[in-house]
């Protein structure tokens, strides 16, 4: 018991220690020290709830999202994660807006790693445009400038972060880096000693002015004459040919330096248009992957999503409408083991106690004509329980009716075949004999070589268990 107590105490600790350091806007100081009280007390569900976030201010939705859903589901009175959820469901658009610029930042990660700086920035001056809070791109984009020399432009995402996280070590060693390559550093410096070196005049410091002699009006008359001559002469003899000369001098530099920048401007026009291709190629390739991702419901990000709406259904006991999300749900899309098991047991949840509900829901659409609904909810009713010919019978009343004379063969077809001796395999005789005597014909010597199938198994196991028996003796 005292050990517990000692635990709980270091950890409310480490939690002070994060929410403090969180308060004055050092994110990742508080980060580590809200991760080392989650893992010396993992139920410490106030560090968790915390610890999204941050990672929500920091611009990482989804590690916000995996800590409140863990925090959720330990602590059943933990309504913030609770809260926090659900505002992020209120607003579906910011989440997949967060989607598309971490999978364009992840995009510009994989072409900063193949040595395409250029594309990467350009990438990562989208996502930052879009998404400002996103830190890891913000710091992702300063390096590749400081590593292709554009320094003030590192300086301008360096600014945002230190803004989210003041006390950012990346940022803050970058910010040094720039500082010390732009001249900012020594200016400071100066600036330092030039203050220290200042001193102020007292009461006791006296000024002394220079003597002087005032002239008379002759000789202040001669005085302007002969400056007007000597400047005049100076002007025609020394300054007019030294300014010729630097004219000349300047004109053919600069005819020089055009012609430099032409060549330059040149080459990079050509460079340009090879990049411009590769980068359309890039986003070519970037659209269809993002495409893939937004069309394709087994995505993680979709799965998450998914259990979520699960999650929300079962606590308003709402099964039904839980249980009709069942088919689209994957919990092994999840890596993190505590996600997975939390969407296991979830779906097992739906499997045990929602599928009589699920089947009532259909039986009550069929009732009311809303054939789709309920054919919708029987097929899930299948995916639950695949052998139940007694709701392949109810799918094949439904297409009857709708006049899908097609699908009513189909399935009265499988009840003959498949579940021959079956309560409803009588029923789907009579009523497939009169829709088609032909698919009755064949639905049955199918279901004759299902049988012979069958028994032949049977008794080719019965045989291979009795010589062994025979082999003892």
């Amino acid at each position: 018991m005292i050990h517990s107590k000692q635990i709980r105490a270091a950890a409310n600790s480490l939690y002070n220690e994060g929410l403090r350091r969180a308060k004055r806007r050092d994110l990742t100081g508080a980060a580590y020290c809200l991760k080392h009280c989650l893992n010396i007390c993992k139920n410490h569900s106030d560090a968790r709830d915390l610890l999204g976030l941050i990672y929500y201010e920091m611009g990482e939705i989804s590690e916000a999202l995996v800590q409140w859903v863990i925090a959720a589901n330990l602590d059943a009175k933990d309504t913030r994660a609770a809260s926090y959820i659900e505002t992020i469901q209120e607003h579906q658009r910011e989440l997949e807006e967060a989607g598309e610029q971490i999978r364009a930042y992840n995009s510009a990660l994989m072409q900063a790693q193949s040595g395409n700086a250029d594309l990467a920035i350009l990438q990562l001056s989208g996502v930052v445009e879009n998404y400002p809070r996103f830190v890891k791109a913000q710091l992702l984009l300063a390096l590749l400038c400081i590593e292709t020399g554009s320094y003030v432009k590192a300086g301008r995402p360096l600014l945002k972060v230190l803004k989210i996280d003041r006390e950012n070590p990346k940022a803050n060693r970058y910010m040094a880096i720039v500082k010390s390559r732009t001249g900012k550093a020594e200016l400071e410096h100066k600036r330092f000693r030039s203050t220290l070196s200042h001193r102020r005049m007292t009461d006791d410091d006296v000024i002394i002015p220079t003597s002087y002699k005032e002239n008379t009006g002759w000789q202040s008359i001669l005085n302007i004459g002969a400056g007007l001559l000597l400047g005049a002469a100076a002007v025609f003899f020394l300054i007019m040919p030294a300014r010729t000369r630097y004219l000349n001098n300047h004109h053919a530099q600069e005819i020089f330096g055009f012609n430099e920048q032409l060549n330059q401007k040149n080459e990079e026009i050509a460079s340009l248009k090879t990049s411009l291709s590769e980068a359309e190629t890039a986003k070519k390739s970037s659209d269809d992957q993002l495409n893939d991702l937004m069309n394709n419901s087994d995505s993680v990000l979709a799965q998450y999503s998914t259990m979520i709406q699960i999650e929300n259904f079962l606590r308003q006991g709402n099964m039904s409408a839980a249980a009709a999300l069942y088919p689209k749900f994957r919990p092994d899309a999840f890596t993190d083991e505590t996600v997975k098991g939390i969407g296991t047991a979830l779906k097992n949840e739906i499997e045990t106690n929602g599928y009589q509900t699920l089947e009532d829901t259909a039986y009550s659409e069929w009732a009311a004509g809303r054939f789709a609904s309920a054919l919708d909810l029987y097929n899930t009713c299948l995916q639950i329980r695949p052998a139940n010919p007694k709701v392949i019978l109810y799918m094949a009343s439904i297409s009857k009716a709708m006049n899908n004379k097609e699908d009513a063969i189909k399935y009265y077809s499988q009840i003959i075949a498949n579940f021959t001796d079956s309560e409803q395999a009588s029923t789907a005789r009579t009523q497939l004999a009169e829709l088609s005597p032909e698919a009755a014909q064949a639905a049955a010597n199918q279901a004759d070589a299902n049988r012979k199938a069958a028994a032949a198994e049977a008794q080719a196991a019965s045989e291979s268990a009795a010589q062994p028996a025979e082999g003892n003796e």
